[in-house]
């Protein structure tokens, strides 16, 4: 499978140095592209009011037309209709906005984020899964991944075997409810984007303390949160060589991806 990199929708939050990005992943597959995450789309971008909310005056979103991901399918010569699967590590608009825009994609989730979308639960859920963003057609699929499919020290996993082989998804909540992370087997390597399990990878040595902040107002459950950092640090501090860790939000780590 061949995986490209893309940045769809830059983030300009003040006292962040370069920006933030939205890093999606476009894989191509035998059986049709797939997407994990699809940043904002273009329904954001005509109606930021009501799809994005009040967050955007804090994040900031560029809602750049050329930065979506229908946009950046056409560029590389697909279709829209060619995008098959999306694999969302999360609800939250600025992973899942762009959805509309694929609306014959089948969109696959964790059954406890599906259920957090659907049944949003205290003040921090409701602001979270705003209701535009799924007021669509779409195919939901969630999944339960297994304790009895650990994947490289994360406890819970199940292979998309529907979407390809070789796409895991990672029950990795904290961030939200049923956060996930997404594991692609490119081949030399796998590329393991873990969305929102940190902000910045200056996170995982210490640093970064500002977005460290930032993570913990939107946390479902600060607890694990931490409890990720740990297994992620690990990661980060002792490097697999066949294992390519990327975010959602990170331009350092989307840079190193497209150069790697």
């Amino acid at each position: 499978m061949r995986v490209h990199h893309l940045n769809c929708g830059t983030l300009r939050p003040p006292g962040v140095r370069g920006g933030l990005v939205c890093h999606v992943l476009l894989i191509e597959t035998d059986a049709g592209l797939v997407l994990v995450d699809s940043g904002f789309g273009l329904r954001d971008i005509a109606d930021p009011a009501t799809r994005v909310g009040p967050i955007r005056h804090l994040v900031r979103p560029a809602l750049d037309p050329d930065e979506t991901a229908v946009h950046q399918v056409r560029a590389l010569g697909h279709a829209p209709q060619d995008v098959r699967h999306i694999v969302l590590t999360h609800f939250d608009g600025d992973h899942a906005g762009g959805l509309a825009d694929f609306p014959d994609a089948h969109v696959h989730v964790t059954g406890a984020e599906a259920d957090a979308a659907r049944n949003p639960s205290g003040r921090l859920e409701r602001a979270r899964y705003r209701p535009s963003v799924r007021e669509h057609r779409m195919t939901l699929v969630p999944h339960t991944p297994r304790d009895s499919e650990a994947w490289r020290g994360f406890p819970s996993a199940t292979e998309l075997t529907e979407v390809a082989a070789g796409i895991v998804l990672i029950s990795l909540p904290g961030h939200s409810r049923g956060h996930a992370a997404v594991a692609v087997d490119a081949g030399e390597r796998w590329v393991l984007h873990v969305g929102d399990a940190f902000y910045g990878h200056a996170q995982l040595t210490g640093g970064a303390r500002g977005l460290a902040a930032a993570e913990a107002l939107v946390a479902h459950d600060r607890r694990r949160v931490r409890a990720n950092h740990t297994r992620l640090r690990e990661l980060w501090t002792s490097p697999e060589p066949d294992l390519l860790m990327v975010n959602a939000h990170d331009p350092a780590l989307l840079r190193a991806a497209r150069s790697a």
